[in-house]
């Protein structure tokens, strides 16, 4: 499919809700059937533009932007950046684009909070999309650490509202210089287009978007029991593609990430109860490989979205 296939039918949206407003960008027709596309921990909306040009043209597709993130309204004072609230943003947002059944895309993060979404309203949506992400985040590696998770969490929200600081002014090219030390995974072409939407301009520089209460994934991840994770899974209606990059992440706390137990479990489990339902792809990159290399996904994701199987087989 041609690079512009939908590039010219980019719009944005912006949806009210009782903090303000989530932000979103659009590509297709509304008549078309439905992807909520779900960005990555600390990146935005922006995070699809190299991919969804790519993917079948009869889908609208509609990328938001987490509450904090992107062009998306911060939490108001005092309330934290929990998991459940990224994924009550999800029915937020079905319900303000009048959708009753949707597919989602997620990466990172917003799989996590797209696959938990799924298992809580299974009727709403018919396929999930996993990139380089599992449904759910298992305890295995973090029970001694989940406490104090909780802990730092509440105490860094303090601290933030306390200090009361300014943001930090950045020249554009000190910002992506940061923002690429903090990121290895991602090229610099893609880091300057997650800050397209992730900085304002200003007089001397740049400002971050993000809300600063949001810090570590850790401090607003829900980890799971194996048994909740099963207990959950049962629950899907949803055909279920995971795309795992090679040289991905496979923990959320980086320390972990030579671990591979966790993921293996968790696909393990997907297969054995989802069946013919569940998909599982290896593909050569990094964790950003749909921003670096998409073209070593968009076949995968446009044969899943393509498919016609989209309702669980009846024995």
């Amino acid at each position: 499919m041609g690079e512009d296939s939908l590039s010219g039918l980019v719009s944005e949206l912006k949806m009210a809700v009782p903090w303000g407003h989530i932000a979103a960008k659009a590509w297709g027709s509304q008549q078309s059937h439905p992807v909520l596309c779900l960005h990555g921990w600390l990146d935005n909306a922006n995070s699809f533009d190299r991919l969804i040009p790519h993917l079948p043209k009869d889908f609208y597709y509609v990328a938001m932007d987490f509450g904090g993130h992107g062009l998306s309204s911060h939490y108001s004072p005092g309330l934290p950046y929990y998991q459940q609230n990224f994924v009550s943003e999800i029915r937020r947002v079905s319900a303000a684009l009048k959708w009753s059944r949707f597919s989602i895309l997620g990466h990172s993060f917003g799989g996590i909070v797209g696959g938990t979404f799924s298992c809580i309203f299974p009727e709403m949506v018919d396929k999930l999309i996993l990139l380089d992400s599992t449904p759910f985040v298992l305890d295995s590696n973090e029970m001694e650490n989940l406490l104090t998770y909780k802990r730092k969490g509440i105490e860094h929200t303090l601290q933030v509202e306390e200090a009361k600081e300014p943001s930090r002014v950045l020249s554009r090219e000190e910002m992506l210089q940061r923002f690429l030390k903090n990121n290895s995974h991602v090229g610099e072409e893609c880091g300057e287009l997650l800050l397209q939407r992730g900085t304002t301009p200003v007089a001397t520089g740049v400002v971050l978007n993000r809300d600063r209460r949001i810090a570590w994934p850790e401090h607003s991840f829900d980890f799971v029991s194996r048994e909740l994770f099963v207990h959950s899974i049962k629950k899907l209606q949803a055909h279920v593609l995971l795309v795992k990059a090679t040289q991905g992440y496979y923990d959320v706390r980086r320390v972990h990430d030579k671990d591979k137990e966790c993921v293996f479990l968790i696909i393990d489990k997907l297969k054995s109860v989802l069946k013919e339902r569940f998909q599982f792809v290896e593909v050569p990159g990094n964790h950003y490989v749909h921003m670096n290399q998409p073209h070593h996904v968009t076949g995968i994701i446009s044969s899943f979205l393509q498919s016609r199987d989209s309702t669980p087989a009846r024995l």
